[in-house]
């Protein structure tokens, strides 16, 4: 992997990581002001956080697993 191929993954790591992150505020926002009343949002908001999650966790694996050591 070139030098400009891991600048591009760790900005898309970075990328991934602020989305996920923008999921869990979405997720501790319905804990804290909609719940319990918002319960049938936990399902997709749920999915969604876990899916960015894993997501950034892939791409950064795989950035950490063609950094030099």
């Amino acid at each position: 992997m070139t030098e400009e191929e891991l600048k591009d993954l760790d900005k898309e790591v970075k990328k991934l990581k602020r989305i996920a992150s923008e999921w869990a505020g979405k997720l501790h926002d319905l804990v804290e002001d909609r719940l319990p009343s918002g319960y049938q949002e936990i399902p997709g908001i749920a999915q969604s956080t876990f899916d960015a999650c894993k997501a950034w966790a892939d791409a950064n694996a795989k950035l950490k697993s063609m950094q030099p050591s």
